[in-house]
């Protein structure tokens, strides 16, 4: 298991729902049998109906999220090779490859800036 950094507005948001919630089992998100987190499974299916209410098609679950996260980090600047450990890759390349970074994508960020040279 990986231990992830929250920021202060998710702390926020988390006791906020805790609040709400008024959750005694100790899981963030039980299942309705009492006390278990949900599975992976439900997690999914919860994720897909919260895409379809919003007009999403395509499915989208945990693993979604993941990729999601790597793509946005990169395409904000973020380096591969920290992209690389969050993800606990083995190498950038196989990063790119599951963020959905294209050698095409790649060659034409080199096409584009060295015509500025």
């Amino acid at each position: 298991m990986k231990d992830f950094p929250l920021s202060d507005t998710c702390k926020k948001a988390i006791n906020d729902y805790l609040k709400e919630t008024q959750l005694v089992y100790g899981t963030l998100f039980p299942s309705r049998k009492g006390g278990k987190a949900i599975s992976r499974v439900q997690a999914y299916r919860i994720l897909n109906d919260a895409a379809r209410h919003i007009g999403i098609t395509d499915a989208i679950g945990t693993h979604t999220l993941r990729k999601t996260f790597g793509y946005h980090a990169y395409q904000s600047g973020c380096d591969i090779t920290r992209i690389q450990r969050l993800l606990n890759h083995s190498a950038p390349s196989i990063t790119l490859s599951y963020i959905g970074i294209t050698k095409d994508e790649l060659d034409a960020v080199y096409i584009a800036k060295s015509l500025k040279f």
